[in-house]
């Protein structure tokens, strides 16, 4: 998890660290040079920062240093391997001040204190004319009221805990003391370019021919750098089994694949491919599309229904005793459909809920605590897989460790959209 330090609330975690730790290291054979000579062993490195257009596209929020090695072959000639690493960019991270400041947010409620005042006396003026106007009072509906409540349940544990992890952060060199000098000399963060196509290729997989099961084999990188066409990323699983990053190019974009990965280009309709290999995996993480007002406004992305992630086929891709981690927003209303409905129709018991608490690099808050709209913490409830019967069990040597409850994993946050911090060591 790119622990920076461990105290008994939960965890601090350097989000980027653990990016840089995956090893993204793309080697190219050339072998131009092959001569009989004597062997020689040479590195150039030369640092430089990727075109977010003309390289990598939106996966262009990484620097990369090239190298070029000789080797010798086996029949005594030169060959060279060229080596490319990427680094995510760090200015991603670079989150100085909050998103609204304490400041802000105060003015906007004397603002809204303000306006319900005026409105007040509106009201009463109403009444002495009219009669029949009833003053303006302030109604929360069912899901502000439970809101509120769950806040307050949590709040001092989110305080109390994450103070703890803050002053660690300090101790370490982790976080820094916001200077105004530095905050005054700050420039807005450049977004890459949101031309990343793999949304658009799994709504045309909806209408693409589907393939005979039999024909969904697994797709095993083994060249340098691998075109593949969309038809094979909907037919079945990629998988890179090297110790190396491969590159796919898919519709005239590269992407990275981590060395010792795979995955399925798809959405909970097509999930036959990951079905048939045949796998079952004892950590499943699930970060749903989830249905709000701000994703109806927006149309960032589409959603899915409580009904459509209860079709995710959660059952047949868990091992015995899985421990499946679902990513929740604050809306009650999903907390508790994950907690009374979803686990218990996947036969997942639920064990604990932990909370990812997101801060500056200078220790606050990226939204005030006590903020009615937006909430500087996000949940992830965690459950295990019972009831296994069809499955053998596992060894009895191997020890399924018990999982604490209220912990809180504190990070800064990425300036990508919905770019959870890793759950992994």
């Amino acid at each position: 998890m790119s622990v920076v330090c461990q105290l008994s609330p939960g965890w601090l975690v350097d989000h980027l660290s653990f990016i840089n730790k995956i090893n993204y290291q793309v080697h190219q054979h050339h072998e131009p040079c092959c001569s009989k000579s004597e062997p020689t062993s040479s590195v150039y490195l030369d640092s430089l920062h990727m075109d977010s257009v003309s390289s990598f596209g939106s996966s262009a929020t990484f620097t990369a240093s090239d190298s070029t090695i000789k080797l010798e072959n086996d029949d005594g000639g030169n060959c060279e391997m060229f080596i490319q690493k990427y680094v995510f960019r760090s200015e991603l991270f670079d989150v100085t001040i909050p998103y609204i400041t304490s400041a802000i947010h105060k003015e906007c409620q004397q603002s809204n204190e303000k306006e319900d005042l005026m409105n007040g006396v509106k009201n009463e003026i109403s009444i002495s004319t009219v009669g029949k106007k009833r003053k303006r009072c302030v109604v929360f509906n069912q899901g502000e009221v439970d809101a509120m409540e769950y806040h307050t349940k949590i709040r001092e544990l989110i305080l109390d805990g994450s103070s703890q992890l803050i002053q660690e952060g300090f101790k370490s060199g982790f976080l820094h003391p916001l200077s105004e000098k530095r905050d005054k000399c700050r420039e807005p963060i450049t977004l890459p370019l949101d031309t990343c196509n793999l949304s658009e290729l799994c709504e045309m997989a909806k209408h693409l021919p589907s393939l005979n099961e039999m024909e969904l084999l697994t797709l095993q990188l083994m060249e340098d750098d691998v075109s593949v066409t969309e038809q094979d990323l909907f037919s079945r699983v990629v998988e890179n089994n090297s110790s190396f990053t491969k590159t796919i190019t898919v519709m005239g974009q590269k992407y990275l694949l981590p060395p010792k990965s795979s995955f399925l280009l798809s959405d909970i309709s097509c999930m036959h491919p990951l079905l048939n290999c045949g796998k079952t995996y004892d950590v499943i993480v699930i970060d749903p599309p989830w249905q709000n007002k701000s994703v109806k406004r927006s149309k960032r992305y589409s959603y899915l229904s409580p009904l459509q992630i209860k079709q995710i086929p959660i059952p047949k891709l868990a091992a015995p005793d899985c421990l499946v981690i679902t990513w929740v927003t604050n809306r009650q209303k999903h907390l508790r459909f994950v907690k009374e409905e979803l686990y218990p129709s996947w036969s997942v018991e639920l064990v604990a809920e932990w909370h990812w608490v997101k801060i500056t690099n200078s220790g606050e808050f990226v939204f005030p605590l006590d903020s009615p709209h937006k909430k500087p913490y996000e949940g992830l409830v965690l459950g295990r897989v019972r009831e296994k019967a069809a499955l053998p069990l596992r060894k009895a040597d191997v020890k399924v460790l018990p999982i604490p409850d209220h912990k809180l994993i504190v990070s800064v946050p990425c300036a990508l959209h919905s770019h959870k911090p890793p759950l992994a060591g």
